[in-house]
């Protein structure tokens, strides 16, 4: 029975290369025609709106903005990040592991030599064969002296300690007929890709986060200008008020009113003042910098960098193909499939051919003649009989991590579409709320004029004035928060579509990080 169907099987897997196991197929995602929120969502008419077109994305993205002080922070991220480091490092070993598997596919080879001084035991096996002068003594039936060594082959002396010398080689090739060798390797290498993409996901996130914290940064930088713009103001209308106190136009309510609103404006400076420090550090480290490392190069207050007129967003087909998260999860769904090949490969016998060659003597001197070899040469067979359900429980869970994997990669892409989808409502709604503040703002600057100019002629109380001015300073930071939110959004939709990474990484010296004192240049 075995033989009619092992061997059968075996021939035909050394003729067909055989590779037992399910074979990867891509997996396919049905992409719409167009993007969610472009077809549902209408750009309003104004010539000040961003608009999306379905043009090829730019990888180099952070450019459109045409900020050179962002475009260098961006191009020092991939060299300086550590997530980067760390994704770098475990390429690097992912590949090392794909060495590991492949050197399986060739013969394995082992030089060896060896010296002894040996004595062997005249109490253990050579005294089976004793012949003595002692007829009454018995070991395992035979007669004869304990200890005493064939007289035909030593004239019943014993054999003193000597030196053995041996020097030669070992080899071993396993036929990898049921290709579980070959699987092995496929999965490594696909593990390999998988990293690859693993280190564009955190180059590409390191980069969003720099460039959102630098837009973050300058509006912080815009709401203290605004509030300190706003303090003089206060101060002006203080001083006014005083005046007007003293020449008994007004009560003291209004000087303290006036008093109140120079305190309450000047008390969110150290609040704005401490956002802008954290966000500088939060900078230095996603460039692996110290803490106020990048103080002195960002601490001069410059606009939030605006967003292009139009924004390319390319097609959806190419969404699966762009972001480094789905190929990620892809690659890994490939290296499932493969392991699943290497447990059912488990199940067949492996054979090895495997040979040794060696010389061996009692005399150094003796080790170049060639009387002195030995050797041997042949195939073995393992063939798995009883593991205890082990062989069966692998498969299984390789199969189980296999839907796992297909899942995960059914639930990256579909994650994909929605920040995507999510991306380009907030960019598109963030625009609508930014021009209705640009008015806003407008109108309360009118308000504040007018109001002023109805306090001084005695017309109206001085509260409010100051419910003009606060309408303006609300308006005001709402109108920088929106402003950074419009360039912040649309770094979160060329994130969402996976655009733009560093094209190098930085190498790895790995006797330097092992000491922890690499160098990141």
């Amino acid at each position: 029975m075995f033989k009619r169907i092992i061997v059968p099987a075996a021939v035909s897997a050394v003729l067909a290369g055989c590779n037992v196991g399910p074979d990867f197929k891509a997996p396919t995602w049905a992409s719409p025609g167009t993007w969610f929120a472009s077809s549902a969502e209408t750009p309003p008419p104004a010539r000040d709106v961003s608009v999306t077109v379905p043009a090829p994305l730019d990888a180099n993205w952070w450019d459109s903005f045409h900020d050179a002080e962002l475009s260098s922070l961006v191009k020092r991220t991939a060299a300086g990040n550590l997530d980067v480091r760390l994704a770098t490092f475990r390429l690097a070993e992912s590949r090392d592991q794909l060495g590991v598997a492949a050197a399986a596919e060739l013969p394995q080879v082992h030089g060896n030599g060896s010296y002894s001084r040996e004595l062997l035991s005249q109490k253990g096996a050579i005294s089976l064969f004793g012949t003595g002068s002692n007829p009454n003594t018995q070991f395992n039936g035979a007669t004869g002296t304990v200890g005493a060594i064939p007289s035909t082959i030593t004239g019943g002396t014993k054999i003193p300690p000597f030196d053995l010398y041996q020097y030669g080689f070992d080899a071993s090739w396993e036929l990898d007929l049921w290709g579980r060798v070959r699987r092995s390797v496929e999965s490594a290498d696909a593990s390999v890709q998988a990293s690859a993409e693993a280190r564009r996901a955190a180059t590409l996130t390191a980069i969003a986060e720099v460039a959102r914290d630098y837009m973050t940064l300058r509006g912080i930088q815009q709401q203290i200008a605004i509030t300190r713009e706003n303090l003089r103001t206060a101060q002006e209308s203080l001083s006014l008020t005083r005046s007007r106190a003293t020449a008994g136009l007004v009560t003291d309510l209004d000087v303290q009113n006036a008093s109140a609103q120079v305190r309450t404006t000047a008390a969110d400076l150290p609040t704005l003042e401490q956002q802008q420090s954290q966000t500088i550090n939060a900078i230095s480290f996603l460039l692996g910098e110290k803490p106020e490392a990048l103080r002195a190069e960002l601490i001069e207050a410059k606009p939030v960098p605006p967003v292009p007129p139009q924004v390319p967003i390319g097609l959806p087909s190419q969404l699966a193909r762009r972001r480094p998260d789905i190929r990620q999860a892809e690659a890994q769904l490939h290296a499932a499939t493969a392991d699943i090949g290497v447990a059912v490969a488990n199940f067949y016998p492996t054979v090895t051919l495997s040979g040794s060659f060696s010389l061996q003597a009692l005399q150094f001197k003796d080790l170049a003649n060639w009387d002195a070899r030995q050797y041997g040469i042949g195939p073995s067979l393992t063939l798995p009989i009883f593991e205890g359900g082990q062989l069966k429980s692998t498969l299984e869970l390789r199969k189980a991590q296999q839907q796992e994997a297909a899942t995960s990669y059914e639930r990256t892409v579909l994650n994909a579409w929605h920040e995507v989808d999510n991306a380009l409502v907030a960019y598109n709604a963030e625009q609508q709320r930014q021009r209705q503040l640009v008015q806003a703002v407008g109108d309360n600057r009118r308000a504040v004029s007018l109001a002023q100019s109805r306090y001084t002629q005695g017309l109206i109380d001085f509260l409010q004035v100051l419910d003009a001015e606060r309408s303006l300073l609300s308006a005001q930071l709402a109108l920088a928060q929106s402003t950074t939110n419009v360039s912040t959004n649309l770094v979160a939709l060329y994130k969402a579509l996976g655009g733009g990474w560093e094209a190098t990484y930085p190498e790895i010296d790995r006797t330097v990080a092992a000491a922890g004192t690499g160098d990141r240049s």
